[in-house]
């Protein structure tokens, strides 16, 4: 966030806490790209905080809250505190357990073991949920306005969109059953706490083929999960950095050091597509 929104969001999220009976002396910043993470000291509780457009953390908070309480691999709200977003100053802010990460990696049968889990957990949830191929399209639309993503040449918008619209297809084409997924379990979202791992961050929930999530895991954590297409999940290893390279081209994203992730992404991406070519 910008210093502006920065000192607003913090100020928000101390006030929020407070009106809830937390007690907060000191706030430290675990995450600032386009939303904000605090650790609440010393009622040690974690609070997220972004734009008040975002209208995706009520939604959020309530499918972490049927989760945890079937005893999911998830991350839970805060303990004592209504599991809802609250809104102040034009900022959303919602209110969750803060968990010590005691590993910075999670073995791959046990990250395929906590995605097994949680997607049969999720597959007992009926929640409105967007497709995936409707994040796709979003990433799509940044690629083909010119005012969306002004400094991306237009060879690359070329490839990139012409990766987005194939890669959609195929893995629309080789998907079986799909459920309601994480969206992005990837390893940032995946905490390696004392009682195993715990996923965290549901903005980007969607429906899909397990596959699309496996993707966005290291990739020897397919080989532990049972019964999954590796094919498709190619397919989808190849989709999901070029929608991540997409957004890193938004000319409002605030990912740090994001245009030099974009750079890179369209290198890899040219590098996979070469790679599928080729017999």
């Amino acid at each position: 966030m910008q210093a502006s929104e920065f000192r607003r969001a913090v100020a928000a999220a101390t006030s929020i806490a407070a009106s809830v009976g937390l007690v907060v002396r000191v706030t430290v910043v675990l995450q600032d790209s386009n939303k904000l993470t605090l650790r609440l000291l010393p009622c040690d509780v974690l609070a997220r905080v972004a734009p008040e457009a975002d209208q995706v953390a009520g939604a959020e908070i309530a499918l972490a809250r049927r989760l945890a309480e079937s005893g999911g691999p998830v991350a839970a709200p805060a303990p004592g505190v209504e599991p809802r977003a609250h809104e102040r100053d034009g900022f959303v802010v919602t209110l969750w357990t803060y968990y010590e990460s005691v590993t910075p990696e999670v073995p791959p049968a046990d990250y395929a073991d906590a995605l097994v889990r949680l997607h049969a957990g999720l597959r007992r949830v009926d929640v409105p949920a967007p497709h995936f191929t409707d994040r796709v399209e979003q990433a799509r639309r940044v690629v083909a306005s010119r005012e969306l993503s002004p400094d991306l040449a237009d060879a690359d918008r070329d490839l990139l969109g012409g990766a987005l619209r194939d890669l959609r297809r195929a893995v629309v084409r080789r998907a079986g059953t799909e459920q309601l997924l994480h969206g992005e379990p990837h390893p940032g979202n995946l905490l390696g706490t004392a009682g195993g791992p715990l996923f965290v961050d549901w903005e980007t929930h969607c429906r899909g083929p397990v596959e699309f999530d496996l993707a966005h895991a290291p990739e020897d954590v397919a080989d532990h999960y049972p019964g999954v297409d590796r094919a498709l999940v190619d397919d989808c290893r190849v989709l999901v950095p070029a929608m991540v390279t997409a957004w890193r081209w938004d000319r409002d994203d605030r990912f740090p050091d994001g245009r030099r992730l974009g750079v890179e992404g369209l290198g890899r991406l040219r590098e996979a597509l070469r790679s599928r070519a080729t017999p």
